[in-house]
């Protein structure tokens, strides 16, 4: 159904996406409103992005008595809020050092150029020879560098040429990764679960034989944890579940409590010391502002217990939807709350289901044409997820 605002949005702004047609005008917690005054229960938390939930109370007012003082000021000077939002992301995480940014990409992208300048200047590599081994299936942003390790032609299509120095190996095969690797190899850069790819999760183990590999071969192991970590699967990282410690951390999306784009590359002092003044920066990256609402996000997620909530509601939630049967889900899969039904493209297609869920006030996405992702924010209360669980089952059955 068209509207003003959708007509608006559709004739001036660019059709990089392709949203369902709703209008969303307010939110609390798990619930959001359109402009009519139908509620919906959100399912998508924005990728991960409204892990708190919508509008908390304590971000809101730790984001407006900061705003109030003190918003953004160059990093050429020292700031009053910096310092401890930096020295709780590295106690969370167990990593030395963090270096803040705005969106997920920019924080691959310090990643990346760290990864060079330590082989460089620690492992010996010669100049402009360092290889970045990624996965087939990857989702690590939107900027050239990134896309062009992209397997997605879509993704790739009319934005190159592309920066070269990127090995792609099949995701979930340790032995692939082993050949890869050269005297060359910088690092591997892998998602703990692909979400872009439809939550599709490696192999048990995976990781902590990958990790293996690495520290054998003298190669940074690096996690993007932007849409899988702080609490999303049920662990604080999804690397936990493997029981491994990455050499750097990629978060963002949940970091900015819903409210603002915070990302940080998090990682041992050898490579982090690699970056002296003048290599890398950010205009916005680490403002006083930022740092506050991102701070109170970490100390929300602890406080609140939101991990544990992940991790029991999880569980619960992929009980009810594997215990739908239909001929229309061909696989359930996921952790925590960060879960992909996929939907047998003989019946339906993801979209459509999506639709009819729209209309059963549960906000949702398709990932492709036959995911749909559902990660509600983790701050959903039982009785929510019950509703939409009974919701899902409806149309799923109808």
């Amino acid at each position: 159904m068209k509207n003003n605002f959708i007509e608006l949005e559709d004739h001036y702004g660019a059709h990089n996406y392709h949203p369902l047609p709703v209008v969303l005008t307010r939110g609390e917690g798990a619930l959001l409103w359109d402009i009519n005054g139908k509620s919906y229960i959100d399912m998508m938390s924005a990728y991960s992005a409204v892990s708190h939930g919508h509008c908390h109370p304590k971000l809101v007012a730790a984001l407006t008595e900061q705003a109030k003082k003190l918003a953004v000021v160059s990093r050429a000077y020292y700031s009053d809020k910096l310092a401890a939002f930096l020295q709780k992301a590295c106690e969370l995480t167990g990593q030395d050092k963090a270096l803040p940014m705005n969106s997920g990409a920019e924080a691959v992208e310090t990643a990346i150029k760290a990864a060079r300048k330590w082989a460089y200047t620690k492992k010996g590599v010669t100049t402009d020879k360092a290889e970045i081994i990624v996965c087939e299936g990857n989702f690590h942003g939107r900027t050239t560098t990134i896309v062009g390790m992209s397997s997605e032609p879509q993704y790739k299509f009319g934005f190159g040429p592309f920066a070269g120095g990127v090995v792609r190996v099949p995701y979930g095969d340790a032995k692939a990764l082993e050949a890869a690797i050269t005297s060359n190899t910088a690092a591997f850069l892998v998602e703990p679960i692909q979400g872009e790819a439809g939550i599709v999760l490696p192999p048990a183990g995976y990781l902590k034989q990958c990790a293996k590999i690495c520290k054998k071969n003298n190669v940074l192991f690096i996690a993007d944890e932007i849409q899988t970590g702080l609490g999303r699967t049920g662990k604080l990282t999804a690397c936990e579940h493997d029981g491994v410690k990455p050499d750097g951390l990629i978060l963002g999306k949940a970091l900015g409590g819903g409210f603002l784009p915070v990302s940080m590359f998090l990682t041992r002092k050898e490579v982090m010391d690699v970056f002296t003044p003048g290599d890398h920066g950010s205009t916005f990256g680490g403002n006083p502002l930022a740092a506050t609402v991102g701070l109170t996000a970490l100390n929300v997620l602890t406080e609140e217990k939101l991990v544990q909530r992940s991790a029991e509601l999880g569980q619960y939630f992929m009980e009810k939807l594997k215990a739908i049967k239909s001929p229309l889900i061909s696989e359930v899969r996921g952790k925590g709350l960060f879960i992909g039904v996929v939907i047998d493209p003989k019946h339906a297609t993801a979209r459509s289901i999506c639709l009819k869920l729209l209309e059963e006030g549960v906000l949702s996405k398709e990932t492709h044409e036959t995911v749909i992702r559902l990660a509600p924010p983790l701050v959903i209360s039982k009785e929510q997820l019950n509703e939409a669980i009974a919701k899902i089952e409806k149309i799923i059955n109808s």
